[in-house]
């Protein structure tokens, strides 16, 4: 007996593509929206906090566009070239959204320096609050609403872009804060200051989102879902009285990946087989509800050590180790 089977199920429908679409287009519009404003408040006033926050906006309309592309691309169905389909460009996506974060960061402290060095000139400040002040709010809801329908719908593209956006709405924040304290006080260096703290900030989180993306990229297993994915085939192999080997998952952005062998006695047959390991896959779906492709390949118990110790001695002696 040895024979391979192969579910795949839970793929996004037209309504979850559609929602989706709707998320990242709406993350774009809004995206623009509040680029104009804090602009705005940076002519009126010319402060550097409120120059870091327009920064970040720039950095994340360009991240968003590339997010559109990735997502565009990570739904195509697979073909001929792409025989796993294109949902790995998620991890490139996250990566650049990364990428670009820290861009951004290090222009923030530099120009904060550089503020500090030659001298500080504010106006207006008040104005210039209140337009942060609504951009903030618009963002914070924008970044929770993108990062549920991420989550929902297990898009990696999504949740990075909606973790962009709040670390766009928390860099607001700083700035607000860095603003009222010069507001309350007078003293003017709080504005630079300010704008340094803010940009180690979203330091932190665009090297967290390159983390999530080489981890992506290189196969990285994920602890969690390797201890899961071992304790449902430790409980129904037992439950068929089978055993199983060769476990191996991939995270491919957008969908999930699992690979095994299951090992049955020699006295069932192959459509029993094939229909005990058909249960194991089902449950392995309902664990995992996002977009999950199972393989499994069936092998008899008996001899399958013996077996595969004869096909590596002939290997070794094709290839002369």
């Amino acid at each position: 007996m040895n024979t391979q089977i192969e579910i795949s199920r839970t793929h996004h429908t037209d309504e979850d593509r559609h929602q989706m679409w709707v998320a990242m287009r709406l993350s774009l519009i809004v995206g623009i929206l509040m680029l104009l404003m804090k602009g705005f408040a940076y002519f009126l006033t010319g402060s550097t906090a409120i120059l870091s926050d327009a920064a970040e906006s720039i950095v994340h309309i360009l991240a968003v566009s590339f997010a559109v592309y990735s997502l565009s691309l990570s739904l195509k169905p697979a073909d001929e070239r792409h025989m796993y389909g294109h949902d790995r460009i998620s991890f490139f996506s996250a990566g650049f959204e990364g990428a670009m974060i820290i861009i951004a960061a290090f222009y923030i402290i530099f120009v904060a320096i550089r503020k500090l060095v030659i001298g500080i000139e504010i106006e207006q400040l008040g104005i210039g609050t209140i337009f942060t002040a609504v951009a903030t709010a618009v963002n914070a809801v924008l970044g929770f609403f993108i990062m549920r329908r991420g989550k929902k719908y297990h898009s990696l593209v999504l949740i990075a872009n909606g973790k962009h956006v709040l670390t766009d709405s928390w860099t607001s924040l700083g700035v607000i804060v860095g603003l009222g304290l010069i507001l309350m006080t007078g003293w003017l260096p709080f504005d630079p200051l300010c704008a340094i703290l803010v940009a180690t900030n979203i330091l932190w989180t665009g090297s967290k989102l390159m983390r999530q993306s080489i981890g992506g990229l290189m196969d990285e297993v994920d602890i969690k879902v390797d201890t899961k994915i071992r304790e449902i085939l430790q409980r129904e192999s037992a439950r068929y009285g089978i055993a199983f080997h060769g476990l191996r998952h991939r995270n491919a952005g957008n969908k999930l990946l699992i690979e095994f062998h299951l090992l049955f006695p020699a006295n069932i047959t192959l459509a029993e087989a094939h229909e005990q390991a058909s249960c194991i896959e089902q449950e392995l779906h309902k664990a995992f509800p996002s977009q999950t492709d199972v393989l499994s390949h069936l092998e008899p118990m008996e001899g399958h050590d013996e077996y595969h110790e004869k096909m590596q001695v002939k290997k070794s002696s094709a290839t002369g180790e």
